[in-house]
């Protein structure tokens, strides 16, 4: 049976110090269970509530500061991309683009990504059902994407809440061989925190059980050493240390 595949890292790009700390967990928890976690962290938080949220440190920087990690701990690595003109750099540096929730609509965003011939992890609208993947996923396959993944992180009733509808999986994996529970962003409140995103963190072990249950073979982790005192996200991160014994629970 093939390995599921796992993605983990901080929400955005706050600093190396913190990108090394999570990239040296993520080595040893490879190393220890035997699995390939691709590192993942924003370099831009386009689509934060309030437009006085940190959103990170820019394309440049932030695409460096990426390599860095790729060049002192080997780690595969994904961000997202949220115009198209962004592709291709950011496909220069890494192995996985992903395409943000609210924008897996958008026909020239996902051309552009699937042009750079790599791995394109596209996530679920909120608005959209599992079988309306076919065409966000049709539209990245047949421009030339290596791969394409698609990802489930649930729907949108308003009233500051998401809903997961695992249906949805069982869904998406007869469109796509790879179906990914994004776990920490399902337990979002969004908007419910005072012009931030709230959320639920310990409901994320279940709901990485619950998405195995129902065919997911990949889980997406946001996670960060502190994250009551994360720059985006933190309500619904991980605790750092909880990853490996949640991965555990998958292998």
């Amino acid at each position: 049976m093939n390995q599921p595949k796992f993605i983990a890292g901080p929400c955005v790009i706050e600093s190396a110090e913190l990108l090394d700390e999570v990239a040296r967990c993520l080595v040893g928890i490879n190393q220890r269970l035997g699995v390939d976690i691709i590192f993942k962290a924003s370099f831009d938080k386009a689509n934060r509530t309030s437009l006085g949220s940190y959103r990170g440190v820019g394309l440049d920087k932030g695409l460096q500061m990426l390599s860095d990690v790729r060049s002192k701990y080997g780690l595969r690595l994904l961000t997202d991309i949220h115009e198209a003109w962004q592709a291709e750099p950011v496909g220069e540096v890494v192995d996985v683009l992903q395409i943000p929730a609210f924008l897996c609509r958008q026909t020239d965003l996902l051309v552009a990504a699937a042009r750079t011939q790599k791995t394109v992890n596209v996530k679920k609208a909120q608005f959209l059902s599992g079988e309306d993947m076919v065409y966000p996923y049709r539209k990245a396959l047949d421009s030339g994407a290596k791969e394409v993944w698609l990802t489930e992180r649930g729907n949108m009733y308003g009233y500051n809440n998401l809903v997961v509808d695992f249906r949805n999986i069982a869904d998406m994996r007869r469109i796509a061989d790879t179906v990914v529970m994004d776990c920490t962003h399902s337990v979002q409140r969004p908007g419910a925190a005072g012009g931030k995103t709230g959320g639920n963190r310990e409901f994320v072990p279940a709901m990485a059980l619950a998405a195995k249950a129902f065919g997911a073979n990949g889980y997406f982790f946001e996670v960060h050493p502190s994250p009551d005192d994360a720059l985006s996200d933190g309500p619904n991160m991980l605790y750092l240390r909880d990853l490996e014994q949640v991965i555990k629970s998958l292998i």
